[in-house]
């Protein structure tokens, strides 16, 4: 084992210990067997060293979730992606706190691959027609509600004691939010409801036109189109 590795390893122990969800530079030094100098060269400082944790700690949640097949369902897919999100964060309450730290001014790279997991479930969403908004926006919507629900499950287990119903009622509600109730909309009954079918068609054909290796059309007549029907996907229909 390297060292930086060997540092990765104690400051990750020590974070699965700490009540505060934090651990000092000293504290690791001692727990690695190195000089601060060295955890400076490899990390910078102490937020970088903590960055670095959460994307360690991080690693076999992301890991699972590149190797998850799609199903022909996204929207199960998108139902099981927050489940899997907030049981990751009840397993694991140090590394989830730490990550979603406001003293982290950087955001770990964990974050980031995890928005565009969801963003990835989401475009398979818009293009089974089944997507209200464009999967920008859905993304926006779902992964601070999931967040949101994951913390408040970590840092107020005295109040939220249900954290089942807690979150599957929420959940519930942002999926109803973003996600048509029927089959794709290319196949569903008669609209009822002109301006939201039309915003289902738009984020339907912007994610079908992402998703095209060819187009007839030139890049920046595609960039236009595209920002058209974020337009209309997205635009408030009450």
């Amino acid at each position: 084992m390297d060292v930086r590795t060997r540092i990765l390893h104690a400051a990750a122990e020590l974070l699965t210990r700490s009540p505060e969800a934090d651990v000092s530079t000293r504290a690791v030094c001692e727990a690695a067997g190195v000089g601060a100098p060295v955890l400076y060269r490899h990390f910078g400082d102490k937020e970088g060293l903590l960055t670095a944790v959460v994307d360690f700690g991080f690693e076999q949640y992301l890991a699972s979730k590149r190797a998850r097949k799609a199903s022909a369902d996204p929207v199960r897919d998108l139902r099981d992606g927050w489940d899997n999100h907030v049981a990751f964060a009840l397993d694991n309450p140090n590394y989830y706190r730490l990550m979603y730290s406001p003293g982290l001014s950087t955001p770990p790279a964990a974050a980031t691959e995890a928005h565009e997991l969801l963003l990835a479930v989401l475009e398979r969403c818009a293009a089974a027609g089944r997507l209200r908004v464009s999967p920008e926006l859905a993304a926006q919507l779902v992964m601070p509600a999931n967040t949101g629900v994951a913390l408040l499950l970590v840092t107020r287990p005295g109040i939220y004691r249900d954290t089942a119903e807690i979150s599957t009622r929420v959940r519930e509600a942002v999926v109803a939010a973003i996600v048509t109730p029927d089959e794709p909309a290319r196949t569903a009954a008669p609209a009822t409801d002109p301006r939201g079918e039309l915003a289902v068609a738009a984020a339907n054909l912007g994610a079908l036109l992402r998703a095209s290796p060819e187009s007839p059309l030139t890049p920046t007549e595609t960039a236009l189109l595209l920002e058209w029907l974020t337009r209309i996907s997205d635009r408030p229909t009450v």
